[in-house]
């Protein structure tokens, strides 16, 4: 999998920052969700997957 630099939030460039695959699918680097409370409201978790903050500026930068 090739993977692409898209943009990040960051003033030094490492994260949070998006990515794009060689077949269009987005890889997201950042700051693991760990709040107990937060992760207690997510639905359908499978073995395997995390989750991770994306700020809503990083995401708009993209439009």
């Amino acid at each position: 999998m090739k993977l692409r630099f898209l943009t990040s939030s960051s003033n030094s460039g490492s994260c949070p920052s998006l990515y794009e695959t060689d077949s269009g699918d987005i890889v997201v680097q950042g700051d693991k969700l760990t709040d107990p409370e937060a992760i207690s409201q997510l639905r359908n978790v499978l073995p395997g997957e995390d989750f991770v903050v994306v700020p809503r500026s990083l995401l708009e930068s993209l439009k």
